[in-house]
């Protein structure tokens, strides 16, 4: 179940991030709301990923795959290039997230 507020927690953050560039510098109402919602949302399932999930590794994955979701996203919505040492790092990532799921401890 915890894992599944880590991809709540996860999306909302996305989406929260995504939606700063509408606010243009929070002057505009609804994508301003929009972000402060999805931000209060984002940590309030995050909290509740805590509760089983430890710490150094829900907030790796939690930042990781939102890393990496932003950086698809800013290349398709706003067409930002993606270099590829950018690319490069990204999937550095990527893999250190997918080293710390296989390498954490079980309760």
């Amino acid at each position: 179940m915890n894992g599944w507020f880590l991809a709540a927690a996860i999306a909302c953050e996305v989406f929260a991030t995504s939606m700063l560039k509408q606010t243009q510098g929070f002057s505009r109402l609804w994508p301003s709301i929009a972000v402060i919602l999805g931000y209060a949302l984002s940590f309030y399932a995050l909290s509740q990923a805590l509760r089983t999930i430890p710490i150094g590794v829900a907030y790796a994955i939690w930042s990781g795959v939102g890393t990496a979701a932003i950086a698809a996203l800013g290349a398709l919505l706003y067409r930002q290039a993606i270099t590829p040492t950018m690319a490069f790092g990204i999937a550095l990532i990527i893999a250190g997230v997918v080293i710390l799921n296989l390498h954490r401890p079980l309760h």
